[in-house]
């Protein structure tokens, strides 16, 4: 596989991988992370990293609207319910120790 077929690949991996938590709206962040370790809001975070490293200026926000397909503040209002205490937890123990995003 050559660098550009390679590059259009992971290209439309990461797409589909958005499309898919943009659909899936009922998946809230806090499952993300209690279950794979990374959120939208990392998702986000890493885009636009990746943007700086590349001379792109793109704040958080900007990364983080076109991870989630619209402002996050209109997401969470839409479809962000709240952590339970279980949901909490879970995310607490893991957190111990690791680093995300």
């Amino acid at each position: 596989m050559n660098d550009q077929t390679q590059l259009e690949i992971e290209a439309a991996t990461f797409r589909r991988l958005r499309d898919y938590l943009r659909e899936h709206t009922e998946v809230q962040n806090i499952d993300l992370m209690n279950l794979a370790g990374f959120c939208r809001n990392c998702l986000s975070k890493w885009y636009r990293a990746e943007a700086e490293a590349r001379g792109t200026g793109l704040d958080y926000e900007q990364a983080r609207e076109i991870v989630y397909g619209m402002p996050y503040e209109e997401w969470k209002t839409r479809f962000q319910t709240e952590a339970s205490t279980e949901q909490q937890a879970r995310y607490a123990e893991r957190q111990q120790g690791q680093d995300h995003g």
